[in-house]
């Protein structure tokens, strides 16, 4: 898949990305933002397995976000079961040098796009933890609309903090 946008181009993993993915992945920052999934430090072999589980995901729902010429930052879903079937949750995370750019706001309008297109959905989510206030504007561009605030709901670096639920309803 490739997407190209205004700002970026988002595509399919590369076997090539790994190197661009530790540089931009291995960061606290970034970390501190997103699931514990997603490791920190962020290491060559952490990237080499990222990449070739995406590549393997059927469908394809991990894609890269591309600026300057590689892979910057990612963005995929999680496609809900049983009842929550027509719904994905979404995370996508930019390296610091890009911040700020409107990058990722631009792969978020376009993975929101073609994910309604690829997949049977009727609404996609997403949490970002209640001091991410740049994910949350980077939402409401896309035209996420905020429906409540989960207090407490995760655990991340030693402490509970909130999550903010926004999402996009076809």
């Amino acid at each position: 898949m490739e997407l190209h946008c205004d700002k970026c181009i988002l595509r399919s993993w590369h076997r090539e990305d790994p190197g661009s993915l530790v540089r931009y992945a291995n960061n606290r920052k970034i970390w501190l933002n997103l699931r514990d999934r997603f490791p920190h430090p962020y290491t060559e072999a952490d990237a080499q397995g990222w990449v070739e589980r995406a590549l393997s995901g059927k469908p394809e729902t991990e894609f890269a976000i591309e600026a300057s010429g590689e892979a910057v930052g990612g963005i995929g879903f999680t496609l809900g079961t049983d009842v929550e079937r027509y719904s994905a949750e979404v995370g996508y995370w930019i390296g610091e040098a890009f911040w700020g750019k409107g990058i990722c706001t631009d792969a978020l309008k376009a993975a929101t796009r073609y994910a309604l297109v690829a997949y049977p959905l009727n609404r996609i989510f997403a949490v970002p933890f209640g001091e991410n206030l740049a994910s949350m504007r980077v939402l409401e561009k896309a035209g996420y609309a905020r429906e409540c605030i989960l207090k407490r709901s995760a655990f991340k670096d030693g402490r509970f903090v909130d999550q903010v639920m926004y999402a996009f309803v076809r």
